[in-house]
């Protein structure tokens, strides 16, 4: 019911963090005076789950790297505006198995229809940060795919913008041209700002792939900020760098931990399976909803464990 996209090697830090990752090159390869600002700008995004403050939990973590167990990662990309709520704009879960050296990751489409545990009722998964935030959200997500989810890293979509521009602006290759609210993108390869990179990574409507479409345009661009953000001319930046990531990124990740998970994880760096989530089109009760199949669900919670 699903198909596997071709297997890609990418380094586990693009899919795990995405901007996030600029703490750990920071942290390496700067003094530790700046290494002492990269962790504290980490404690400045941290912000546990209800079920992070339970110190069980937090030992069975640390208990989960230490044994090399499989680790899920929900990757939340919010569209915050003043005087709203905002709802998740991209949802991707990746799931880690250091024993069969391979990660897995799938993009759940925003009109995702599923059982929202903090309206107790069925919504689509996109509303699930309207009503619940982060910790109603990581709760739709492991109902819909039965797994757990060990770590989250929210990412405000406004504050993107702002991220590109930090690291000088980005290159990427547009497949086709189109026009979102007045800013048009030529097709082919060019360099693009903050602003117009926002617009480039939310386009949907006039993609044929829709939803899907557009995440690839995401991790394009995030894979793009993570080679810039390598760069020395963008490591000289560091302090502006990190005072936008303390403004736009939220965690339940420390940087030990982060640190640890790249060591112990690497061998699941080779191979990243990409899974596409099948389903139908149907409105019920005057809302169109994307419906995904029991049997469907099933086999993805299988793949990514």
């Amino acid at each position: 019911m699903y198909k596997l996209k071709e297997k890609k090697k990418l380094n586990i830090r693009k899919i795990i963090i995405l901007v996030l990752t600029l703490f750990i090159i920071f942290a390496g390869l700067v003094s530790y005076g700046i290494y002492r600002t990269v962790a504290q700008s980490v404690d400045h995004i941290y912000k546990p789950l209800n079920k992070d403050k339970d110190n069980d939990k937090q030992q069975q973590n640390k208990t989960n790297i230490e044994n090399l167990k499989p680790l899920s990662f929900l990757l939340l990309g919010v569209d915050e505006r003043p005087n709203d709520v905002g709802r998740s704009d991209s949802m991707i879960v990746v799931t880690v198995n250091p024993k069969s050296e391979t990660s897995t990751m799938v993009s759940i489409p925003r009109d995702t229809r599923v059982y929202n545990p903090m309206k107790n009722s069925y919504s689509k998964i996109n509303a699930a940060y309207a009503y619940g935030g982060v910790e109603g959200t990581v709760q739709a997500v492991e109902q819909f795919l039965n797994i757990p989810i060990d770590y989250y890293i929210k990412v405000n979509m406004e504050g993107f913008r702002d991220i590109v521009d930090a690291v000088g602006g980005v290159t990427v290759n547009n497949k086709f041209a189109f026009t979102l609210e007045d800013v048009f993108i030529p097709e082919g390869k060019q360099q693009i700002n903050g602003h117009v990179a926002l617009k480039y990574v939310r386009m949907r409507k006039e993609d044929p792939l829709g939803d899907f479409g557009r995440q690839t345009r995401q991790r394009e661009v995030i894979s793009k900020i993570i080679e810039k953000g390598t760069e020395f001319s963008s490591l000289v930046k560091y302090p502006k760098i990190l005072k936008i990531l303390e403004k736009n990124v939220q965690t339940n990740l420390k940087l030990e931990q982060l640190i640890d998970i790249q060591k112990a994880y690497k061998s699941a760096a080779q191979i990243i399976k990409q899974i596409e989530i099948k389903g139908e089109g149907k409105t019920i009760d005057g809302i169109w909803y994307y419906i995904v199949n029991d049997d469907t669900r099933l086999e993805i919670s299988d793949e990514l464990m």
